[in-house]
């Protein structure tokens, strides 16, 4: 599930632009003898090969990549405005715009009949909307380097196949003319109910707090998505585990379920550091990739001689338990301090303990964040413990 103002500010944060082009053009006759997933250099490219002679030849030299000609054709003819949109070989009618921000514009789009019978075989059951109801966002890339990191986020969020990650349902990316090199197309499930940042700001308002039981079990949940990225080999980590991150979805009578999305950010956890130029790049890159409340100290202040791992997620995710249950980031009081630090106090592990629920959490919970929170890596706990820990407190809190 994808929560539309999230989703931007993660966008915009790494330079990204996001947009939705329309198109009212009906493509049935470009179905014939399509090739998907191809990338052409301009728009018009991909107009001349969608021609009937340049079908008639199999079209061109093109290379693969990831946008079907019936999708490039839609986008071509949207500069005509209208309603519909391909991606691939999938047909949607845009809704209306739910959301902006910087460079990010995302709409809510219906799937509309499928452009081919075989096309929903092809589709993963749990990936398919009900209603039909879908986000959508479009990626305008002006250098191979963001170009590169799209690429990268559509492979990584490619291998991961698991309840509580958001998964990349479909994605296109063509090159094109004008101010921008390249196009990419992401479609998603949409989320509306928000992230746990946007219910943490209104129930702070409210001086409302999850019982005890809602807390563990979404930080439960987040932690099998958390434990599924971390299995692979080489681990996967996910470098910004955050509220804003974590999808929430409110059931009646029951606790929430929690989603965690945004993979721009994730790469292979384990990285040998053996001099202060890669520790400073290190730094560099965490600075631009991973959100500072949230960030291990070893980001911000990394050795000449270090061995980094998946542990960098735990240290985000005892900072993300500690907001789950007031609220607030563990760490952002400093800069309400005088001379307060952030980095200081995240590389200091100086954690305060703020008003909570009446009757207050109970302590072993306190001491799990805790242990999560420890400023050498070395002395944290990997995510099959902290699986572990939570299951043994859910038995005692919950039974």
């Amino acid at each position: 599930m994808l929560h539309l103002s999230s989703l931007i500010s993660n966008i915009g944060s790494r330079n990204l632009k996001v947009t939705v082009r329309v198109d009212v053009a009906d493509l049935r006759n470009h179905r014939t003898n399509r090739q998907p997933h191809q990338e052409f250099r301009t728009l018009g490219d991909a107009r001349r090969w969608s021609s009937p002679a340049a079908r008639s030849r199999g079209g061109g030299r093109i290379r693969r990549m990831g946008c079907s000609i019936s999708g490039l054709n839609a986008l071509y003819e949207s500069a005509t405005g209208g309603g519909d949109v391909w991606i691939n070989e999938r047909r949607f009618r845009v809704l209306r715009q739910i959301g902006e921000g910087g460079f990010a514009f995302v709409y809510l789009v219906r799937e509309q009949q499928p452009a081919s019978d075989a096309a929903p075989a092809r589709r993963h059951a749990a990936h398919v909307s009900e209603d039909g109801i879908y986000a959508m966002k479009k990626v305008l890339i002006q250098s191979k380097e963001q170009l590169d990191l799209v690429r990268e986020e559509i492979r990584v969020s490619s291998l991961f196949n698991h309840p509580n990650l958001l998964p990349l349902i479909d994605h296109a990316i063509i090159a094109v003319k004008g101010d921008w090199s390249h196009e990419a197309y992401l479609l998603f499930p949409v989320h509306l109910d928000g992230t746990l940042f946007d219910n943490a700001n209104i129930m702070l308002s409210r001086k409302e707090f999850y019982s005890t039981a809602d807390v563990l079990q979404i930080f439960r949940q987040m932690c099998e998505g958390l434990k599924h990225m971390h299995s692979f080999d080489p681990p996967y980590a996910h470098n910004d585990v955050k509220p804003g991150n974590v999808l929430i979805t409110r059931r009646k009578g029951q606790a929430p379920v929690a989603t965690l999305m945004d993979f721009g950010s994730a790469r292979p956890a384990r990285k040998q550091i053996r001099s202060r130029s890669e520790a400073l790049q290190l730094q560099e890159w965490a600075a631009e990739h991973c959100s500072a409340p949230y960030r291990a100290p070893e980001l911000w202040d990394c050795p000449s001689h270090a061995d980094i791992d998946e542990r960098t997620d735990i240290w985000s995710l005892g900072c993300t338990l500690y907001a789950i249950m007031f609220n607030v980031s563990p760490f952002e009081y400093a800069l309400g301090e005088s001379g307060g630090s952030l980095q200081l106090a995240i590389v200091n592990g100086q954690l305060k303990w703020p008003a909570g629920p009446s009757p207050p959490y109970p302590d072993e919970l306190r001491q799990f964040v805790i242990w999560m929170l420890q400023p050498q890596p070395a002395m944290r706990p990997h995510i099959g413990d902290v699986v572990l820990h939570v299951d043994k407190l859910i038995t005692k809190y919950l039974s």
